[in-house]
């Protein structure tokens, strides 16, 4: 039986998973390849379809890791930034505290 569709779908899990930046469906995603592809892996050799749709696969997973590598950078950068920025902000929200005329 041709396991190519299986693969496929598998491929396509990851890819509309890493498109929508839906880290917790990635994250299960990825969590359930490896169990999947050993119990298609059990059923015998692959064949040539197969081999692509691996192929397929594994360009599938390295570019949810890539979209997952760029969105923690992007997140980090913006951490950064609320870190620097921290005195300021409290300075502003405690100016705005003074003007309603609310204390801390």
């Amino acid at each position: 039986m041709d396991r190519s569709a299986a693969i496929e779908r598998l491929a396509a899990r990851l890819r509309d998973a890493s498109a929508r930046a839906d880290w917790d469906l990635l994250e299960r995603a990825v969590t359930e390849l490896a169990p999947q592809l050993q119990a298609l892996a059990a059923r015998g050799g692959w064949s040539a379809p197969e081999r692509a749709a691996l192929a397929r696969l594994r360009a599938a997973h390295d570019g949810a890791a890539s979209a997952g590598a760029e969105a923690a950078s992007l997140l980090q950068a913006q951490l950064g930034e609320m870190r620097d920025n921290k005195e300021g902000w409290m300075a502003y929200a405690l100016a705005g505290e003074l003007e309603t005329g609310l204390t801390p």
